[in-house]
């Protein structure tokens, strides 16, 4: 296992929404961002949506995007098996961009060139395996992302999250969120080096206490 990396600048909080997120949900994940945004250092938000027609989900991130954006956050948009086109679903709602799981590079690589003007393109679902996280790097994505939950709601190991990032963070350039499952993991994420701090959506969504307490954590981590 990687050593923990030397004192360097602070990581930042990434935010992850619960899976599936939609229309009925719109208004309390709406005042959810806006308070966990306001209580910490958030850089981005990864909104995980619930797959639907294009316009529906152009309308639900018209929703969801300014609570987070106007509080300084950047906000990316994952539609896990979305057949369509997501690239599009992200411009026309107003997102920063999107993220992917599991994804080929030759899908990153097309999604790279499909994304203009500085917007984001993320990668997760790459805990598993160090080639397929290196190919991701490789392929053009702006960020990795390394543990949060899986789609039926089971947490990867708290250990293999610290691994992957330490090793990241200690060889490449590309930045990492590593994403905490409980609180008391995000010091020990902090201290990998990863630049991001990702909180799945139980120590944020409804109760933004938990950014503060996140945020304090890694205020003393560095």
């Amino acid at each position: 296992m990687s050593d923990p990396q030397p004192a360097g600048p602070k990581p930042r909080l990434a935010l992850l929404s619960p899976y599936g997120l939609g229309p009925a949900e719109a208004d309390a994940a709406a005042e959810a961002l806006d308070a966990a945004c306001a209580a910490g250092d958030v850089a981005a938000v990864i909104l995980r949506l619930a797959p639907s027609d294009e316009r529906s989900l152009v309308s639900l991130l018209k929703r969801l995007c300014p609570p987070a954006q106007e509080r300084g956050a950047a906000v990316v948009v994952a539609v896990p098996d979305y057949p369509g086109d997501l690239v599009s679903v992200s411009a026309r709602g107003g997102a920063d961009g999107v993220h992917v799981d599991r994804a080929e590079d030759e899908t990153l690589r097309d999604l790279r060139g499909r994304l203009r003007d500085g917007r984001i393109l993320g990668a997760g679902g790459l805990l598993g395996s160090r080639d397929a996280a290196m190919l991701a790097g490789e392929a053009g994505a702006d960020y990795l992302l390394f543990g949060g939950l899986f789609a039926d709601g089971g947490a990867p190991d708290a250990a293999d999250v610290r691994e992957r990032a330490a090793w990241w963070a200690e060889i490449f350039e590309t930045p990492c969120i590593a994403v905490a499952a409980q609180a008391d993991e995000v010091a020990a994420l902090a201290a990998t080096g990863a630049e991001f701090v990702g909180l799945e959506s139980a120590l944020w969504f409804g109760d933004a206490g938990g950014v503060r307490t996140a945020q304090a954590a890694l205020d003393q981590a560095r």
